[in-house]
């Protein structure tokens, strides 16, 4: 295994959806993301290859909480995508990802970040360039949301 994955004690996602498909949150620090995903099955599409959905939503979800810690605030804010760009620069079917998000510039309401998507032996999968709006706090999710 490469060093890259090592130290996996995840952290808590606090994301449905997220947790759903089994991404896990590794770091997590002011400007900076860091999660990971086992592939399985019901990740790939009809050609047996990581569907680029769940590439994309590694990316964002990467971007996204890169800026969701600010210096000199104890509490996680909460974010919206206004735009995301994906390159698609390689294929994967089995193993490890690593998905890094960083954010590039931030100002009070927009923040931009970058991020990359990794095979478990360094291949790099794709990268992602995203737009953020903080939000206020999300509430309690409806109770039809709740497992």
């Amino acid at each position: 295994m490469n060093e890259y994955f090592v130290g996996t004690e995840a952290l808590d996602l606090d994301n449905p959806l997220l947790e759903h498909l089994g991404v896990r949150l590794l770091e997590w620090t002011t400007g900076h993301s860091s999660l990971t995903l086992d592939i399985e099955s019901c990740h790939l599409n009809r050609q047996a290859g990581l569907q680029g959905g769940v590439i994309a939503t590694l990316l964002d979800s990467a971007c996204g909480y890169a800026g969701l810690k600010t210096s000199g605030n104890t509490q996680v804010g909460s974010a919206v995508t206004v735009m995301l760009t994906v390159s698609y620069l390689s294929g994967v079917r089995q193993g490890r990802l690593k998905a890094e998000g960083i954010v590039t510039r931030a100002g009070n309401t927009l923040y931009f970040s970058s991020g990359q998507l990794l095979a478990e032996d360094g291949r790099l999968i794709a990268t992602a360039q995203g737009t953020f709006k903080r939000t206020p706090p999300a509430s309690v999710l409806p109770a039809s949301t709740a497992r």
